[in-house]
This record gives C-alpha cells, sequence and structure tokens, in this order.
C-alpha cells in the first residue's frame, strides 16, 4: 500500500477517533451529565476549506488516473469532514462537580465570575482564563441559570 493511502488511513482513523469520543465519551466523562446544553457552532469556513481541499484532490487523482483506493479515501475524508464541521453539533454538559466545555473540564469552584453579553454569550471568568459560551438557544441560557442556581 502507498505512503499516501497510509497517510489518508491514518487521518481518517483520528477523525474517527475524535468523532466517538465527542459523542459517545465526553458526557459519560466525570459522571453522567445532569445537563447538555447545544452550543452555536464557530464559522464553517474552516470546515469548507478543508472539503473543499479534499475534493481538488479527488477531482486531481480522478483526472490523473490515480488509484481508485485513494480516491475511495478521499472520499471517506471528505464525509468524515463534513460530519465533524457541518453536522456535528457542540455541546456544553453539566456534571455534579462542573462542566466540559471544548473539550476542558472545568470545576464550579473555579469560577470567580459569571456574565451575560448584550448579544446572548455567557462569559464566564475563571481564575486564569474566560469562557464565552454561545447556546444554541437562548431559552438555554435559562436552563443553565437554573442548573447552577439549584444545584450548588
Amino acid at each position: 500500500m502507498a505512503a499516501t493511502n497510509l497517510t489518508l488511513i491514518l487521518f481518517i482513523i483520528i477523525l474517527l477517533a475524535y468523532a466517538l469520543y465527542d459523542q459517545i465519551v465526553v458526557p459519560r466523562r466525570r459522571g453522567p451529565a445532569l445537563l447538555s446544553i447545544p452550543l452555536l457552532r464557530r464559522t464553517r469556513a474552516d470546515g469548507a476549506i478543508f472539503i473543499g481541499l479534499v475534493i481538488l484532490l479527488i477531482c486531481n487523482n480522478l483526472a490523473g488516473g490515480g488509484p481508485p483506493t485513494t480516491t475511495w479515501l478521499l472520499s471517506v475524508l471528505a464525509l468524515t469532514g463534513l460530519y465533524l464541521f457541518w453536522l456535528r453539533t457542540p455541546k456544553i454538559h453539566f456534571k455534579a462537580q462542573g462542566f466540559l466545555f471544548a473539550g476542558a473540564w472545568t470545576e464550579y469552584k473555579q469560577i470567580k465570575e459569571m456574565n451575560l453579553s448584550a448579544d446572548g454569550v455567557l462569559v464566564v471568568q475563571l481564575e486564569r482564563r474566560r469562557l464565552l459560551i454561545r447556546v444554541k438557544n437562548i431559552s438555554s441560557l435559562e436552563k443553565i441559570y437554573d442548573f447552577l442556581v439549584n444545584n450548588q
């Protein structure tokens, strides 16, 4: 098998492992999720660029008479990117002792201050950094507030 195909298989495995981790492991990590809130996606431009570049590689492989295995692997890579960047919804998971946001665990005792900006972004000030939580539905902010007030 060519080095190109091995590299493509490696990238596909890494992306699928991340997708499985994000969808299956994260909600169960550090106890059951008591509240999960869907978040706004960041700009889709990066995902569109990635998928566009992979499609260009597919076209180049087809035009150049490249191996069909490479074309199939590039197609799987494009579909995996489509799922990760466009179909998957990021979430914040609130647990008994803290919350998981963007792959990072934060305990409630680390929260120094919380504010709500005018455009509906929940700003959580921690000891060393600030988290900007952009929820998909504004009504979810009330659920977060109720959860934090009733569970601390």
